[in-house]
């Protein structure tokens, strides 16, 4: 019988399970009590109330920093005397020496006019914060945990907002979560209203200080509480402040970092704390290692949750005080584990050794060898995995030839006009000259010639027939040239009206209406200016001789849907174009028109200036209901 992939993996993980968590159930069910679980949790409920209480003094503590700072005389001398040299010595002093993150000093309305530690970034209003606002308006001092967006944390300094920053860091067991960085910061910032002699407002002190990255709270309460004990070289209790459930300030130990920041909170305390707001106390998964651990929510001044205060003692003590009443059970569990791993090997080995096969594949695949194929056997969904890849591997060979086939077909067309360039160019020189020659002297002979003269009505073909192929020499040398465009900034609606406003009067226009529909707001485009209104003639004389009578031409321009090239389309009443004739229209002398009517390069030569341009130049068309050119300009030269 043929065992598939997923009842191998489902086999597998019922093989490790069922045999060690049998001999795990076996001797838990009678040893592990409630007693130690209740004790370990009535611990670290005590703990949380302390590290609170050391959380709310260091609150208190920047509240009454405040308070006192703005009672001082040099805050009312120097804002009277406006000097603000000497104050913004004396608040970095303060701040220094208070290990404040931020000091700063607003006018009565909440204006910032010194700060600190950023002295030159003055001038701002924090009169929308809120915790200012409400100091501002009833003259208390009030404190309180906030989040500072990087933006107000840039005006404090750069550093602040570096040490703010925070790349999150895969957390097993946490929420699923699409963000992957976190830019604003968690501040313990507190405000007092700063009065003059008369009692007065006359401004507003505000500081704080940043808790991302600064351990001294939690290491405090590592110290207080825990006492800075280990159990097997592991600190036996750790402490934590989340931002939101990303973790800014901890002393739980990461995997490869000393301190986890950026690690995140488990989902059950996600759940239990920041979005019900309630306290959850219970065994968790802290990164690394199992905690009994307490959390509660931290609330800004509006009583929104903004992050979690957290407490943990290390699982292990207490799983290694159950561990010494199984040790009679010992050699069960080794016994089982042993069977439970080399099970696991074995049925590990059986998947993995067609997927070794596979990743060798691809990476003969990537190096390019397109004609490498694995070995398959009927079997599980790994071999049709494998027949897939080969199936892959064919389609890509089979592209890949084709791109080559296609690439060389480029490459010989491409030669092939410059070869017709450099001919049309020798050719064109050569028969310019004799060509000249032969229409001057016919013209001389037409006016030596009378009227009524039989030679006359011969003379004047001979000038009609080199007059065309004087044209068709000037087509030549125009697609042979192959001038590079003098760019510069230019609008393309102007352009287009200059060029109107030279065709719209011809002969060939005089029964066609000619529609504008031009967008008001294009930039300019990077372009030369006359070669592109060259482009722009011949397509609309072109649209005119398809007409061939009355009929409409509609002219319009519009920013690309990327956004970043502006189109501009010429969509006609004509004949159209037959589908057959689609792909040669851009091809040198290619014509539909009439002998004597046209020399088959003007679009030629109006496809090499739009390339030229780094543009591109597309056409569709139905015979009987017109054809639609569009020209698409890109609006930086580089694109």
């Amino acid at each position: 019988m043929i065992i598939s992939l997923r009842s191998k993996l489902i086999i597998s993980f019922l093989a490790v399970i069922v045999i060690c968590g049998l001999v795990a159930t076996l001797v838990a069910v009678r040893l592990i009590g409630t007693s130690i679980i209740n004790q370990a949790q009535t611990k670290v409920r005590t703990d949380l109330n302390s590290a609170r209480h050391i959380y709310h003094g260091e609150v208190q503590r920047v509240k009454g920093l405040l308070r006192l700072s703005a009672l001082r005389f040099f805050l009312k001398d120097a804002l009277s005397e406006k000097n603000m040299e000497m104050l913004t010595a004396r608040l970095e002093e303060i701040r220094k020496s208070e290990s404040l993150d931020v000091l700063a000093l607003t006018d009565e309305n909440g204006r910032v006019i010194v700060r600190a530690r950023n002295p030159s970034a003055i001038g701002d209003d924090q009169a929308q914060d809120e915790l200012l606002s409400r100091v501002l308006s009833s003259g208390e001092v009030i404190a309180a945990t906030v989040i500072v967006p990087r933006e107000e944390l840039l005006k404090e300094g750069p550093e602040l907002a570096e040490q703010a920053y925070i790349k999150f860091i895969f957390t097993t067991k946490a929420k699923q979560s699409t963000e992957t960085e976190q830019t604003s910061g968690m501040m313990i910032k507190a405000a007092a209203a700063v009065f003059g002699y008369d009692g007065t407002l006359i401004g507003a002190l505000y500081g704080g200080k940043l808790l991302n990255r600064n351990y001294e709270i939690v290491d405090k309460v590592k110290e207080t509480v825990y006492q800075g004990v280990k159990y097997k070289g592991k600190d036996i209790g750790t402490a934590t402040i989340f931002q939101g459930d990303l973790r800014i300030s901890t002393n739980v130990k990461g995997k490869q970092v000393s301190r986890a920041i950026g690690t995140r909170v488990s989902e059950e305390v996600y759940e239990q704390v920041l979005v019900r707001g309630l306290p959850w106390i219970g065994r968790a998964f802290v990164v690394n290692n199992w905690y009994i651990a307490a959390y509660e929510p931290i609330k800004d001044i509006n009583e929104n949750i903004i992050g979690i205060l957290y407490v943990g003692v290390l699982e292990e003590k207490f799983t290694d005080m159950r561990k010494r009443a199984i040790a009679i059970f010992l050699g069960i569990t080794l016994a089982g584990m042993t069977i439970a791993l080399i099970t696991s090997s074995f049925l590990a080995n059986g998947v993995l050794q067609p997927i070794r096969r596979l990743v060798f594949a691809s990476q003969q695949l990537a190096k390019g060898d397109l004609d490498y194929r694995v070995k398959t056997t009927p079997g599980d969904e790994i071999a049709e995995l494998a027949e897939t890849f080969n199936l892959m591997a064919s389609s890509l060979k089979e592209r890949d030839e084709q791109l080559k086939q296609y690439t060389q077909q480029q490459i010989m067309k491409s030669e092939r006009l410059a070869t017709l360039g450099q001919l049309a160019a020798g050719v064109a020189h050569e028969i310019n000259n004799p060509l000249g020659a032969v229409l001057m002297y016919s013209h001389l002979s037409l006016e030596e010639m009378g009227a009524g003269d039989p030679q006359r009505k011969n003379v004047e073909k001979v000038v009609g027939e080199a007059t065309r192929c004087k044209d068709i020499v000037r087509g030549l040398l125009d697609f042979a040239r192959q001038t590079e465009p003098k760019v510069e900034e230019l609008d393309v609606n102007e352009i287009l009206e200059r060029t109107l406003s030279l065709v719209e009067h011809q002969a060939l226009l005089q029964n066609v209406k000619i529609t504008r529909a031009f967008s008001a707001s294009l930039p300019k485009v990077m372009m030369d200016g006359n070669q592109m209104q060259q482009v722009f003639t011949n397509i609309i004389l072109n649209a005119a001789e398809a007409i061939d009578g009355e009929g409409e031409v509609t002219v319009a321009t519009r920013m690309a849907p990327d956004c970043e090239a502006i189109e501009i389309e010429f969509a006609d009443t004509g004949c159209g174009i037959p589908q057959e004739n689609l792909g040669k229209i851009f091809d040198p002398f290619f014509t539909t028109k009439e002998v004597g009517r046209g020399t088959g390069l003007g679009l030629a030569v109006s496809y090499g200036i739009v390339v030229r341009h780094k543009g591109t130049i597309d056409v569709k068309s139905e015979p009987g209901k017109g054809t639609t050119f569009t020209v698409r300009l890109p609006l930086r030269a580089d694109a």
